[in-house]
């Protein structure tokens, strides 16, 4: 073991999962001791994560074994959480009370939603998008529709309020409408008592989005019942309560929370510089002033220099960003050049909910069916890339 480099992964994203299955292949266990850190001993596809939180697919179907995408002969699997990056002595602390030692990291740890200090959010939402925050998500929906004949149902009990109508809250909201007919069925209640709200602070859904892809969005779904109040910063969240600036109060028992996401908590321990625990990397993908430490998927902040802003923190970058940080790592232990990163945005696609969505793919606006067809086209190809062809046949979804 001796003479080996020490390379760690924390987070099995996927970021984490590419970078580590790449460096597996190109640096080789000969030359190096590679180690992924994972709380979960599970992947999920936290892009699939609004239709379980809705409902309309079993939670299982969003997460994959660790051990079905990476050889973990190759691999050293830690199931544990890091806690933080110790850079002047080159390890990492976890929760289980253990250190790392590393020559070169990758941190790929994630993000946890943004509240922009609003009060009551973390008490009185559901904010957590990951599969058990999913699950909890779907068994509050449908225990506010089973309560509705017991005398403790109050009206409030089934108006549901999505706070953010960016990607998330769209297309949770997307997969919520067309599943409330078959919930009001299910549980004998009148659809005129369901009353579903997004609220958001600016002034358009899907901010940045097409503006005419965004009216057929919300055209779609006004007509499914779901009222937007655009340009309603929401000051407090409540126990039954959404609280705007506007002086207006929504009535609710259930709020989704979905304004939006800040890097790791991990960013901010370590002492890197960052804005909302997300660090303005280097074109490399090395967190700025450090030579092996590089920052990679939500925890990362790119500008996109076309328009002046940060890209969003996307599956398909995060894909490209975890093979440039491996490609990287191995250029300096070969003591070669490293690469700038160059994103590839193969497309923007938000579903709906059913066959339905949005998108633009290269210079072309998609609707309907056909951009519901290219959204399932982009994920498969993200399972592909995790796992190759038998792993997309066991995992992936019907564009059909």
């Amino acid at each position: 073991m001796a003479g080996k480099t020490n390379i760690v992964v924390l987070g099995a994203g996927y970021a984490g999962l590419v970078s580590a299955s790449k460096l597996a292949k190109e640096v080789g266990t000969d030359n190096a001791n590679i180690t992924l850190v994972s709380r979960h001993d599970y992947h999920y596809q936290t892009t699939w994560l609004h239709e379980p939180a809705a409902g309309t697919l079993h939670h299982d179907r969003t997460r994959i074994k660790i051990s079905k995408i990476l050889d973990l002969n190759k691999i050293n699997f830690v199931q544990d959480e890091a806690t933080k990056v110790v850079t002047e002595e080159k390890k990492v602390t976890l929760a289980s009370g253990g250190e790392l030692q590393y020559d070169y990291i990758i941190v790929g740890v994630g993000a946890i939603s943004e509240t922009f200090g609003i009060e009551g959010v973390y008490e009185n939402s559901y904010h957590r998008w990951t599969v058990d925050g999913a699950r909890q998500m779907k068994d509050r929906i449908e225990y506010m529709f089973a309560r509705y004949h017991s005398d403790e149902a109050k009206e409030e009990d089934l108006t549901f309020v999505v706070a953010g109508a960016g990607f998330t809250g769209m297309e949770f909201i997307g997969e919520l409408s067309e599943r409330v007919p078959k919930l009001c069925k299910e549980y004998d209640v009148p659809r005129n008592k369901v009353k579903m709200y997004v609220i958001e602070a600016m002034p358009t859904a899907l901010p940045g989005f097409d503006p005419e892809l965004v009216e057929y969005a919300m055209n779609l779904l006004e007509n499914r019942g779901v009222e937007f109040k655009l340009d309603s910063p929401i000051k407090a969240v409540t126990e039954n309560s959404v609280e705007l600036n506007t002086g207006e109060s929504v009535k609710t028992s259930t709020v989704i929370w979905a304004t939006g996401v800040r890097g790791n908590p991990l960013i901010e321990e370590s002492g890197f510089e960052n804005n909302r625990a997300r660090v303005k990397v280097d074109d490399d993908l090395r967190a700025p002033g450090y030579e092996r430490e590089f920052i990679i998927g939500d925890c990362s902040l790119i500008i996109n220099t076309e328009i002046d802003r940060p890209f969003p923190p996307t599956a398909q970058i995060a894909l490209q960003q975890g093979e440039t940080a491996a490609n990287n790592i191995k250029a300096l232990i070969e003591g070669r050049p490293t690469e700038a990163f160059a994103a590839d945005i193969k497309g923007t696609v938000a579903s709906l909910g059913g066959k339905e969505a949005i998108g633009v793919v290269g210079s072309k606006k998609l609707y309907g069916r056909p951009a519901f067809f290219m959204k399932k086209v982009i994920e498969n190809r993200a399972l592909w890339i995790l796992g190759g062809f038998g792993f997309l046949l066991r995992k992936g979804q019907n564009p059909f």
